[in-house]
């Protein structure tokens, strides 16, 4: 007779339904993964066979340069470096969020890789993951093959290959993705504790914060017009508490910079030197207006695009926390007055913009048609980047 300790213990029926529900997910999510990793993989040979042939190493182009070093000293040695420029100004590391960080050193720590190789990695899964979310979203509001198409897009996406480095923009995305989901499944925790890691990955997971406070306060709102005031907090607790919690990861490191430095907004003050405030948009009207006039136009011309696509997606009547996300995430890379290079970039996690062209493809009777368009973008896409890490400068 078997001794009792040996005897499998049963698994819990909400065990088994959460299994069931997330490799369900996960089966329905297949094409979407493929298809984000085909497009991600022509970039990177592209990216391969270019660094090659300019004799340099791919690895370190997306591992070893600009922010990813920052992440790396960071895992290594903690916080408390800072640059001194030619020009005076004063760079300190507490401008860049934890969490990256984290798991850098948790995963080197864990596996044979280099802190560098450990946030390539990290960024590749998070991809991956972001993809999966992404096209969660998707489906949920427009159908599987919209979701597939959403995916591949946003590998698509003009500065994707960022996506590729050791960078925070796929981890980010993945947790707002998965967080957004959560708020249309109506698990509010489950979006504020994911929001919540967001706040400790990146500055623009206020666009996150507000996305979450904003459609409380529609679903308050609403429910208080139609008469259903009886116990209307009792009623929406875990909304509520989802909401609560929401900013406290980002809200947390401000108030670490600030016991760190001991100065109430010293936060702001860091971000401030790293040329990262808010200016309402002076600082992109300034550059706009130094352009050489075919160049002014022609990027007046994209930002036109970026304002029709927002107008889509209003027209489309996406859901409001997947509108106001997209929105805001889109306004908070306008208005800073940070280097205009980098704007493309802090924009990639606005995966709600490519929605109205997702579902435009999903909605096209040949599935060549849609691939070829998708396969296109990829190719300039993989081009781009693989210039841009190999010539111009930080993405």
């Amino acid at each position: 007779m078997p001794d009792q300790q040996t005897r499998p213990r049963p698994v819990a029926p909400e065990t088994r339904s959460t299994r069931h529900r997330a490799t369900a997910l996960l089966t329905a999510a297949a094409p979407a993964l493929g298809a984000y990793a085909a497009v991600r993989a022509v970039g990177l040979l592209v990216l391969q066979v270019w660094a090659s042939a300019a004799g340099k190493d791919a690895a370190h182009l997306l591992g070893g340069r600009w922010d990813s070093v920052w992440y790396q000293r960071i895992a290594a040695h903690g916080y408390g470096y800072t640059v001194t420029l030619p020009d005076g100004s004063v760079h300190p590391d507490l401008a860049f969020f934890p969490l990256l960080p984290a798991l850098e050193r948790g995963f080197a720590a864990v596996t044979p890789l280099t802190l560098r190789d450990a946030g390539t990695a990290i960024a590749w899964l998070a991809g991956l993951v972001a993809a999966w979310g992404i096209h969660s979203v998707g489906a949920r509001l427009y159908g599987r093959r919209a979701g597939v198409l959403l995916a591949a897009l946003w590998g698509a996406y003009p500065t994707a290959f960022v996506q590729s480095m050791a960078y925070t923009e796929t981890l980010f995305t993945a947790l707002a993705a998965w967080s957004l989901y959560a708020v249309l499944r109506d698990r509010w925790i489950l979006a504020g504790a994911l929001c919540v890691l967001a706040g400790l990955t990146r500055p623009s997971a206020a666009a996150l914060i507000a996305a979450l406070a904003l459609t409380a306060a529609a679903v308050l709102v609403r429910e208080w017009r139609a008469g259903a005031r009886a116990d209307l907090v009792r009623r929406n607790a875990r909304m509520l508490l989802g909401v609560c919690l929401a900013p406290l990861g980002w809200l947390g490191y401000v108030v670490f910079v600030a016991v760190r430095e001991g100065a109430p907004f010293a936060y702001f003050d860091v971000q401030a030197q790293w040329g990262n405030s808010i200016d309402g948009g002076r600082a992109l009207a300034a550059f706009i207006a130094g352009l050489p006039l075919p160049a002014a136009l022609g990027l007046c011309a994209a930002l036109g695009l970026l304002g029709w696509l927002v107008f889509l997606c209003v027209r489309q009547r996406q859901p409001l926390p997947v509108l106001v996300y997209g929105i805001a995430v889109v306004v908070v890379s306008l208005i800073g007055s940070g280097y205009f290079g980098s704007r493309p970039r802090l924009m990639m996690p606005a995966f709600p913009l490519l929605l109205p062209p997702a579902v435009a493809l999903a909605r096209l009777r040949s599935v060549l048609g849609a691939g070829t368009v998708v396969a296109a973008l990829a190719l300039g896409s993989a081009a781009y980047g693989a210039w841009t890490l190999l010539g111009p400068g930080p993405p």
